[in-house]
């Protein structure tokens, strides 16, 4: 039944104000919510797992603390609800000089054309360890319904640009060349296939980063040109490492069943690093006419370990914490 297009609503802005009257005091604790703070992620193609809200960086105090659980890169996000100032730029640029890596998100009312340009022209100017967004927030309703809120990305980084910059340089040896189209094409069929899994951009390396909801845990693809092998890993950092992989190879029998295949379990003891993995040998990632039938396998894996091991990593967080209280 279609509904006629008299009775279709009409899409009205709402003031900012309306609805947080401060930032410190309203917007930053609503932006803190984890189902908020996962739109904000999803705007701009991160996982992010908060760490504070107003932390004291430097001299000054940054609104929101997180850390991108793929990579465990430091984010910081300037809320500012009106239109972009110099102040707030300058705060961003202290942030920026006071840390060796950071993504920087800077969340408006409304962006200028000559902060847009400064964040732009910062992108282009400093290499990948610096990372800067500008995010436009509006408030949307239909009629009498419920409040909408929509982020809008007006600022991102130019990975692709930085990347391509390294080549022109000289910069990229034949190998990493090889590994940059080997990833470019595989986050390729990513998006055809519009898989839910959404990883790192493509980088001129052997692994892959994709998040899976916690810092120190992450998935990754590699290609291992000189002992021909591709594989999907389980990664586990840090000095709870070891105790969460014992966790889990006890369940190993059921995992490799919803799995469907035989992993391997493998832990170091002078490393804080454990991998579970899945590896395919005696495949060539330099014959490009294999590409798509390795991509497709990558895939095929990668979104069953996602399936699996989210709920499981998330499992032990919660119980780590109860532990804790």
């Amino acid at each position: 039944m279609t509904t006629p297009a008299s009775q279709l609503g009409r899409l009205e802005t709402v003031d900012l104000r309306e609805v947080w009257p401060s930032e410190a005091g309203h917007f930053t604790p609503w932006l803190a919510q984890p189902e908020n703070m996962a739109s904000l992620a999803d705007a701009i193609g991160l996982e992010l797992e908060i760490e504070a809200t107003e932390k004291d960086v430097g001299p000054f105090r940054a609104d929101i603390l997180c850390r991108e659980t793929a990579t465990e890169n430091l984010v910081l996000i300037e809320n500012q609800l009106e239109r972009t100032d110099h102040v707030h730029l300058g705060q961003l640029l202290t942030y920026a000089a006071g840390l060796k890596a950071v993504t920087i998100v800077w969340v408006a009312e409304r962006f200028t054309d000559e902060h847009r340009a400064a964040l732009d022209w910062l992108n282009d100017i400093t290499d990948d360890k610096f990372n800067f967004f500008a995010l436009e927030i509006e408030l949307w309703k239909i009629g009498h319904s419920a409040l909408a809120p929509k982020f809008n990305v007006v600022c991102s980084p130019n990975d692709w640009s930085k990347t391509l910059a390294a080549i022109a340089s000289g910069e990229l040896s034949e190998t990493k060349r090889l590994q940059l189209e080997y990833w470019t094409d595989f986050h390729k069929l990513l998006r055809t296939q519009k898989s839910r899994v959404r990883g790192n951009s493509p980088a001129p390396q052997a692994c892959n980063g994709f998040p899976i909801g916690t810092s120190g845990r992450w998935l990754e693809t590699f290609c291992n040109t000189r002992e021909n092998r591709i594989g999907v890993h389980l990664v586990l950092a840090g000095q709870d490492a070891r105790a969460e992989f014992d966790l889990l190879q006890g369940q190993a029998s059921e995992i490799e069943q919803r799995i469907g295949e035989q992993l391997e379990w493998i832990a170091t003891e002078k490393q804080r690093r454990c991998r579970v993995a899945i590896r395919r040998h005696e495949t060539d990632p330099t014959n490009r006419d294999q590409w798509l039938e390795q991509h497709h396998w990558l895939l095929s894996r990668l979104e069953r370990f996602d399936e699996v091991f989210r709920p499981l990593i998330r499992q032990m967080g919660i119980e780590a914490s109860y532990a804790e209280e």
